[in-house]
């Protein structure tokens, strides 16, 4: 059976690429039986009924999967987050990060809207993005009208499959405008009365830039830990990692247990006293989590 990669989904249709040919396939029935969705970056085989028309037959195992937004087998996730329009959101971003390490997506932090700022407002981003870099992360600062950054980021998409996410109205679509300026994608400005973009990305789909793929997705401004246990959340904060083997205790989960490292260092200043809050917030919100059955 011929192969492929679906590159979107839209009203029900699946368009498969099959080396220079794209297929639009309906998912066969026993998807539906087996409570299993078709996602965007899914390895699949189909059945071609005709020159543009096919059914999925099966879907490969996937390395990775995503729910919000639906997209499989990601290699990274460039997260973009503006500096201002709407105002920059440690809080935000942390919860965007512990979503992405939890899948085992690399994270690559992008600030956009650098040119909005003034030099008193320009010093305290860069002093936000040199702790994230501190931490072990890549930041790149940007802005749509910047040819240097875009140069920037346009070698990190190279052989990869992307995924662009952050909350709505930060720049995304501009972003991939100013790396392909054909795509012609539509953008918004910020909503005045809600203060913050509107949706301007409707579906999921695979994008060529490069030798890589990326997806423009839906923004969205907020996030569960629907899927994430206690035991796994320590794990998705890099510094805590490193610092928590400093524990007195195997398994210390940083928050009431004795001769704790991380606390250590958080009182060092060497974890920001920011993540080590959004840290004791998303333990609390898990642990408050209805159990699933």
């Amino acid at each position: 059976m011929p192969e492929g990669k679906i590159m979107k989904a839209l009203s029900g249709f699946y368009y498969v690429k099959d080396k220079d040919r794209v297929i639009r396939c309906r998912g066969r029935g026993l998807f539906r039986k087996k409570k299993i969705t078709p996602l965007v970056g899914d390895y699949v085989e189909y059945q071609a009924e005709n020159d543009g028309e096919g059914y999925l037959l099966d879907i490969d195992e996937r390395k990775n999967e995503l729910t919000r937004p639906p997209i499989a087998n990601v290699d990274q996730a460039v997260l973009v987050f503006s500096a201002i329009e709407p105002d920059f959101s440690t809080s935000l971003l942390d919860r965007f990060l512990i979503l992405v390490e939890s899948h085992h997506i690399d994270p690559l932090i992008c600030i956009s809207k650098m040119d909005l700022l003034t030099d008193e407002q320009t010093k305290k981003i860069e002093q936000l993005a040199k702790q994230y870099e501190k931490i072990g992360y890549t930041v790149l600062r940007s802005s749509a009208i910047w040819d240097d950054g875009m140069a920037t980021l346009t070698p990190h998409l190279e052989e990869k499959i992307t995924v662009f996410a952050g909350q709505s109205g930060v720049g995304k679509s501009s972003i991939l405008n100013a790396l392909r300026p054909d795509l012609e994608l539509r953008t918004d400005q910020i909503s005045s009365s809600l203060g913050r973009g509107k949706h301007t990305t409707r579906h999921v789909e695979l994008l060529s830039i490069g030798s890589g793929l990326v997806a423009d997705t839906p923004g969205f401004s907020a996030l569960e830990f629907s899927e994430l246990e206690l035991d796994e959340l320590p794990s998705c904060f890099p510094e805590m990692v490193h610092y928590g083997e400093n524990c007195k205790f195997r398994g210390c989960l940083h928050m009431n247990e004795p001769k704790c490292g991380v606390k250590l260092a958080v009182e060092s200043e060497d974890i920001p006293a920011y993540r080590y809050k959004h840290y004791q917030q998303f333990y609390d919100e898990i642990k408050s989590r209805k159990p699933r059955y």
